[in-house]
């Protein structure tokens, strides 16, 4: 199993970057996880949020591998427990999709080709969350879910 995950924008801080490399290191003996960053965009320096989105956009497809499954995180997608979430990967996986790449979008969103890209949608449900924080909380529960999908320890 591959997991890709695509986030506009650096993590600046050491505790973001802390937290993202704990759990990629956790991954690591149940699925090659990576991380690609693209570069966030000024709307100010691009004609507005609208152009940004689509810079964003065309280099969050650029980063996509091009046999994933795409999850794009949003607030209006699909909200999974982790049992459900892992239970979806299990399915999606046993339908012979082994490759899956999560987009963290940018403060303004994704453009509407990320949108049609994207294969379904999932969300941490209603609240707003830093988009760094959502990284973390991405990788967590993905560590939670191969846990869950092995009956290893660790869920409760």
């Amino acid at each position: 199993m591959r997991f890709t995950i695509v986030a506009v924008g650096k993590l600046k801080e050491r505790f973001w970057t802390d937290a993202c490399a704990e759990y990629l290191k956790r991954l690591q003996p149940y699925a090659r996880t990576a991380v690609k960053e693209v570069a966030d965009v000024d709307p100010a320096r691009t004609g507005g949020v609208d152009a940004a989105r689509e810079r964003e956009g065309a280099a969050i497809l650029a980063a996509l591998p091009a046999s994933a499954h795409v999850v794009l995180l949003t607030i209006d997608g699909a909200e999974r427990s982790s049992m459900g979430l892992s239970k979806r990967l299990d399915a999606l996986a046993l339908g012979g999709t082994s490759e899956f790449a999560f987009v963290i979008g940018g403060s303004d969103g994704v453009s509407d080709v990320v949108r049609a890209r994207a294969d379904e949608l999932l969300s941490f449900g209603p609240i707003t969350l830093p988009h760094n924080l959502a990284r973390v909380v991405l990788l967590e529960q993905l560590y939670r879910a191969q846990k869950i999908s092995r009956g290893e320890p660790y869920h409760k």
